[in-house]
């Protein structure tokens, strides 16, 4: 996992070009949102139908987060990542030259998916294979702020591009990824990989079973859940029996792999429940306008920008747990404080929300460190798919819940004494328990990776 001497100058020389293609990768994320209004004009549709062109971006993202992961193990991961690179910007160039057919539209959208999923997905997995422990506590920190850069500016851009030219511009973007692949085919080792037959049942079983639970959760159709429900199973047993899997069942007999991917999904679903909340709040109490909750909001997403790469130096000082630790503490502070003083001034949420995003950034980078650490060289690839999959479809599933949980009269009553507008309990009970599922995160990880934490300094 660490590289040798003669490598490191070369992969040294790699890192400008990590962060620039992860940056292109995870904008195309949220480039889209802004102008799905002009997009559902222009083709007269109604917004489940425009919905299309964010869901089937995250459906194949999802999927092809494991795929590549998996592929890396048998595969060259520069092969796979200039595959990945080309497919990206090729589809993105059909997406610009049929614009005017919607259905085209939407298959371009399909393969973006597909193409930038191989971005984050190998990134990882190059990092955890030739960078020393060091090194990858400090990229894991850049990675960390780059992605949450390109999230925050992905709807700006967006909205700028959709409004000074066209939506169809859009797709222009994702070409300037192209830029890196002379340099990344360059610097990368010619690795032959270990070769291999996919297991294609396997890979169309988990497709449909990550493809059913984002349709169930962004339509809210019941008829994806038995779908989801028979693939799932049929998946299980399908890996159990078959010689080669697409994924082997003991990456998940591995306690310290499966709790980190449950203390990932509670945090990450937990975060974006309280991204999808706030604007909602802000509205409601305090009848602000979409300009202004933004300009709220936009301190705590730059911040993140900041802390991401101080997460990444404190990690390789202080070491993972220390880290995620101090992660967790920030959030819980910050969600204890927003459900204490809901309907107090407005711009308190704007500081409160820097020390979420803060704690966000410290235990994203550090989390990603203790998962890579845990995992042995052959299961990196896969396991570092599969850690990607849950993050990304965690947010959809924290949205759906909590959107779900704003309906019931229980959390409309008195429970936090400080509070005492009857229009703020709701906002201020769901912050109460995001808090509580954020403190039992931390208990988790205590009871999984205290005693690895023990080990380590009496190893040292």
């Amino acid at each position: 996992m660490t590289s040798n001497n003669h490598q490191e100058p070369n992969m040294q020389r790699l890192v400008p070009w990590i962060i620039y293609i992860i940056f292109f990768a995870v904008l195309n994320e949220t480039v889209f949102n802004v102008s799905t209004p002009n997009i559902a004009s222009q083709f007269h549709l109604n917004p489940s139908q425009v919905s299309w062109i964010i869901t089937i971006f995250i459906i194949f993202f999802g999927m092809g987060s494991v795929i590549y992961g998996k592929l890396s193990d048998a595969f060259s991961i520069k092969k796979l990542i200039s595959f990945g690179i080309l497919l990206y910007s090729s589809s993105s160039i059909v997406g610009f030259i049929f614009h005017s057919n919607y259905p085209i539209v939407i298959v371009a959208r399909a393969l973006q998916g597909a193409g930038a999923s191989a971005i984050p997905a190998l990134v990882m997995i190059i990092i955890a294979r030739y960078f020393t422990k060091e090194q990858r506590g400090k990229l894991f920190g850049m990675i960390t702020s780059t992605v949450s850069f390109a999230i925050g500016i992905g709807p700006v851009l967006g909205g700028y591009v959709s409004g000074t030219y066209h939506w169809s511009y859009l797709f222009v973007i994702p070409i300037f990824s192209l830029v890196a692949l002379p340099f990344i085919h360059r610097i990368l080792p010619d690795e032959a990989g270990e070769g291999g037959i996919l297991d294609v049942i396997g890979t169309v079983l988990m497709g449909i079973t990550v493809s059913s639970l984002i349709l169930y959760l962004t339509e809210a159709d019941w008829f994806y859940l038995p779908v989801f429900v028979v693939a799932l199973i049929w998946f299980i047993i399908h890996i159990r029996r078959t010689a080669n899997p697409f994924v082997e069942p003991e990456l998940f007999s591995n306690r310290l792999y499966r709790n980190g991917l449950i203390i990932g999904f509670l945090i990450f679903s937990t975060v974006m429940a309280v991204m999808f909340v706030l604007p909602l709040m802000l509205h409601d109490l305090y009848q602000l306008k979409t300009q202004t909750i933004g300009l709220i909001m936009f301190p705590g997403a730059f911040s993140a920008v900041i802390f991401g790469t101080v997460a990444g130096n404190l990690t390789v000082k202080k070491g993972s747990h220390f880290v995620v630790y101090l992660g967790l503490g920030l959030i819980t502070l910050s969600l204890f404080l927003q459900s204490s003083v809901v309907g107090a001034w407005v711009w308190y949420f704007g500081i409160v929300l820097v020390i979420q995003y803060v704690g966000f950034s410290f235990l994203q980078t550090a989390l990603i460190e203790s998962v890579t650490n845990i995992l042995p060289n052959k299961q990196i690839g896969v396991g570092m798919g599969f850690y990607n999959l849950i993050s990304f479809v965690s947010g959809a599933i924290g949205t759906a819940l909590v959107s779900k949980a704003m309906e019931l009269p229980i959390l409309k009553v008195a429970i936090h004494p400080l509070v005492s507008n009857p229009s703020a309990y709701l906002f201020s009970n769901l912050m109460l328990i995001f808090t509580l599922i954020v403190i039992a995160s931390a208990l988790l990880y205590f009871i999984t990776f205290g005693k690895q934490e023990n080990l380590s300094e009496e190893s040292a």
